[in-house]
């Protein structure tokens, strides 16, 4: 597990917000959900793993360090 900095944890708030859209890319998980699937955050936790809700039902975190996505909207 990667540590994470105040300052970058703040900036990971600010970039994923609560209700922003993002779609998952690389997740090196045997859970994960498939590449391709969108989702809600919910939030980010104290060490930087961005909490979703995936359109396909799964609640998978994404690990900060590990695994990518990308926001595709700003609401």
């Amino acid at each position: 597990m990667r540590e994470i900095s105040q300052a970058r944890l703040e900036a990971l708030r600010k970039e994923y917000p609560a209700g922003c859209r993002i779609e998952l890319l690389k997740m090196d998980d045997p859970f994960a959900p498939p590449i391709g699937t969108k989702g809600t955050v919910i939030g980010i936790d104290d060490i930087g793993s961005i909490m979703v809700r995936w359109d396909n039902g799964s609640s998978l975190n994404v690990a900060y360090g590990e695994d990518q996505v990308r926001r595709i909207s700003h609401e």
